[in-house]
C-alpha cells in the first residue's frame, strides 16, 4: 500500500507542528530528562532509541478501560524504549532491553490504517513520549489516506508541557499514568527524582488540550482524559497523595482507572519493599483514598486483569 503525501502547503498548521517537534530532537528535550542528544543524527538519548521509531508490536488490544477497548478492541501499537527506568515494568523487555524493530514514518502510518481494516475502535500509541515528533508525522500521512478512527495517547505521564502542546487537536484521547506524589519513592522506583513536579505541570496541560470525556453511542471515548493510577505495595501515603493532588490541580469531574495489576519482575523481583503484590488492604485503602476526596468517577481493575 503506497501512502501519498500531499504537498507542504497543503496542512500549514499540521506541517508546522511536525517540523517544531522534529526540531526537539536536536539537541533533544522531549520529556524531562533533556538529555540533549542529537537524536536527528541517530544517536541514542536516555530513552534508548534513536531517530526512527521502534516498534515492538501492533496488536488488537482487549483489555484496556472499557471507553478504550469497546466491543472491537483497540488497535494498540507498542513503541520499544522509555524515558522512565521503572524497576518494576512489566514490559521492560521493550522498554528497557530493546526488543522490536525500526520502522520508518511511513511503515507507522501504514500500520494505522491497517488496524483500522481490522474494525478497531482507535489507535493507542503505548509508551509515545519519546516519538512525539514521528508520531505527529505519521498521523499526519495517515490521515490524508484515510483514517477516521481516534487517536489515544497511552503515556507514563513523565511528560514536557511545551511537547504536550504540540498535539492539541492531533490526539483525540489522553490515557497517562500518574505514578507518584512522593519524590524519593518516583527516584528509587524510575529514577525520576522530579517526576511529582513534571506531572503537576503536564497534568494541567493534557486536562487543558482533552476536554471533557466524550463518548460515542456505543459508550467508546471520542476525546478527552482518563488518569491511570497503579496501586504499589506498601504504598500507601503515596496513592493518597496522588489522590491529593489530582482534585487539587485537575478537580473532581476527573475520570480515573485504578490499577491492581501489580506484580513484582524484573528488577523489583531484588527489592525488599516491592518484592510482592499489594494486598486486599492497600488495595482498598487505595480506592477509599481517592473517594474521600471526592473522586469517583472511571474504573476500577478487579483481579488484576478486568475492569469494572
Amino acid at each position: 500500500m503506497g501512502l501519498r503525501c500531499p504537498p507542504i502547503p497543503g496542512n500549514g498548521e499540521f506541517l508546522f507542528r511536525i517540523r517544531k517537534a522534529y526540531q526537539l530532537l536536536s539537541p533533544c528535550k522531549l520529556c524531562p530528562r533533556r538529555c540533549g542528544v542529537d537524536r536527528l543524527a541517530g544517536k541514542k538519548g536516555r530513552c534508548g532509541v534513536g531517530l526512527l521509531p521502534k516498534v515492538a508490536s501492533t496488536t488488537v488490544h482487549q483489555g484496556e478501560e472499557p471507553p478504550i477497548t469497546g466491543t472491537k478492541g483497540s488497535g494498540t501499537i507498542f513503541f520499544s524504549g522509555c524515558n522512565l527506568k521503572c524497576i518494576f515494568c512489566q514490559n521492560y523487555p521493550i522498554s528497557q532491553l530493546g526488543v522490536g524493530r525500526e520502522i520508518t514514518v511511513g511503515e507507522l502510518a501504514k500500520y494505522m490504517l491497517q488496524l483500522q481494516n481490522r474494525g478497531v475502535h482507535n489507535i493507542n500509541f503505548v509508551n509515545p513520549t519519546h516519538f512525539v515528533p514521528q508520531i505527529i508525522a505519521a498521523i499526519y500521512l495517515a490521515r490524508v489516506n484515510g483514517l477516521t478512527i481516534p487517536i489515544v495517547y497511552n503515556s507514563n505521564g513523565y511528560e514536557n508541557p511545551e511537547v504536550l502542546k504540540l498535539l492539541a487537536g492531533v490526539i483525540n484521547v489522553f490515557l497517562p499514568d500518574w505514578k507518584y506524589a512522593i519524590r524519593p519513592l518516583a527516584k528509587h522506583l524510575s529514577s525520576a527524582n522530579n517526576y511529582p513536579l513534571h506531572a503537576r505541570r503536564a497534568f494541567r496541560v493534557f486536562r487543558r488540550i482533552a476536554g471533557k470525556l466524550s463518548l460515542d453511542q456505543d459508550s467508546v471515548a471520542r476525546h478527552g482524559l482518563i488518569i491511570r493510577h497503579l496501586i504499589l505495595p506498601e504504598q500507601k501515603r503515596n496513592s493518597k497523595r496522588v489522590a491529593r493532588d489530582i482534585r487539587k490541580y485537575l478537580g473532581s469531574r476527573t475520570n480515573l482507572s485504578i490499577m491492581g495489576q501489580y506484580f513484582p519482575t524484573f528488577k523489583a523481583m531484588n527489592d525488599p519493599y516491592f518484592c510482592q503484590r499489594c494486598t486486599p488492604e492497600e488495595s482498598a485503602y487505595a480506592l477509599i483514598a481517592f473517594g474521600r476526596v471526592g473522586l469517583y468517577r472511571g474504573w476500577r481493575q478487579v483481579d488484576g486483569s478486568e475492569f469494572a
